[in-house]
């Protein structure tokens, strides 16, 4: 790593919610909203993200945590949008406070882990499970 986030680092990123994003059950009058599967999924990006400038050119952070309570329904068209703050940096380890708001409400709330990873090893790893 470059250097370690400090406490603090925050970052932020804002999603149109389309019907790609939706549940993937919405007959019988429910409706369509946005999956905690996509939510999660934004939560990571950002958390990603934010912590990108402090990596080296062949590293890449993994998520390997996530404890989300997802609050409350986002409709299809409204915008997400999503903060993760660096709470906890020890080595390779890094800890996020992850929370989302639609255009009404807060949406989400949690704790996030992510490790700070080689891609030449991570890709090793991976093609000693593959054969």
């Amino acid at each position: 790593m470059k250097t370690r986030p400090k406490v603090g680092t925050m970052g932020e990123l804002t999603v149109r919610i389309e019907s790609k994003h939706a549940i993937d059950f919405t007959e019988g009058g429910m409706p369509a909203v946005l999956s905690t599967p996509n939510l999660i999924g934004f939560l990571e990006r950002t958390a990603r993200e934010t912590i990108a400038y402090c990596l080296d050119e062949d590293e890449r952070s993994v998520g390997t945590e996530i404890e989300i309570r997802h609050l409350g329904p986002t409709p299809v068209g409204q915008s997400v949008h999503c903060i993760a703050r660096v709470v906890h940096a020890e080595g390779r380890d890094i800890t996020f406070h992850v929370e989302a708001r639609d255009e009404c409400e807060v949406i989400a709330r949690g704790l996030h882990k992510r490790h700070v990873v080689r891609v030449d090893r991570f890709a090793k790893r991976v093609r000693e499970k593959t054969g």
